[in-house]
């Protein structure tokens, strides 16, 4: 039981897929600009990832080696493509708002690295937990991100205005580079500066030390 809480929640820190292995960073720029959106693009990439580490560890005995990345891609292709098709019949205005990026998750590299390194050697059990906190992981630092984005960008969570904006009399300049790319990229880095600062045993090691330099190349 130990091991199983163990596989479930190291993902959320200490091996966090977005913070620490830097993966699964594009949807955190497309679909963070409101809460509702990266609420849905967490829930079916969770799904779609513990189904597929499922599913794959089921047949993992019987999948040839030399074609094992083929397989696991038409797994989470059929299976993208199934949540795709959910969300255009139950909530088919989100599936507008997510456009191709449902689809995408087909070639996050979060899904194809978790079956590969995991669900490939492991019973369906903990290659599920595994999945699953990978997935929140991935859902935590997008929420976050899009709480900030929409909050800051908008004055609005979950398309509920919270801050009276300037344009309807109240206090609040909206601030329009939160709705852009590129603040994405700005929160993420913060956010791995301060997980890293605070714990920095998750940091690489440096490649080149400066004492290891020659001394006429130290200034």
């Amino acid at each position: 039981m130990i091991k199983g809480l163990r596989t479930l929640t190291d993902p959320l820190v200490e091996n966090n897929p977005v913070t620490v292995h830097i993966l699964g960073i594009c949807s955190a720029l497309a679909v963070t600009t409101a809460m509702a959106t990266a609420l849905t693009m967490s829930i079916a990439l969770t799904l779609v990832l513990v189904a597929a580490a499922g599913i794959i560890s089921l047949i993992r005995a019987h999948i040839p080696g030399a074609i094992r990345l083929i397989v696991q891609i038409t797994i989470i292709a059929a299976l993208v493509i199934v949540a795709d098709q959910l969300l255009r019949a139950f909530a088919y205005e989100m599936s507008q708002r997510l456009t191709v990026f449902v689809s995408l998750i087909a070639t996050n590299c979060i899904v194809l690295g978790r079956t590969e390194a995991f669900a490939l050697h492991n019973p369906p059990g903990p290659s599920m937990l595994d999945a699953l906190g990978n997935g929140l992981g991935y859902s935590a630092v997008l929420l976050l991100v899009a709480f900030i984005r929409e909050l800051l960008g908008s004055g609005s969570l979950f398309g509920i205005s919270l801050l009276p904006l300037v344009a309807d009399g109240g206090w609040y300049q909206p601030m329009r580079l939160m709705l852009l790319a590129p603040s994405a990229f700005i929160i993420l880095g913060l956010l791995i500066w301060a997980i890293r600062s605070l714990r920095p045993q998750l940091a690489e090691p440096r490649e080149f030390a400066l004492r290891h330099a020659p001394r006429e190349t130290r200034t």
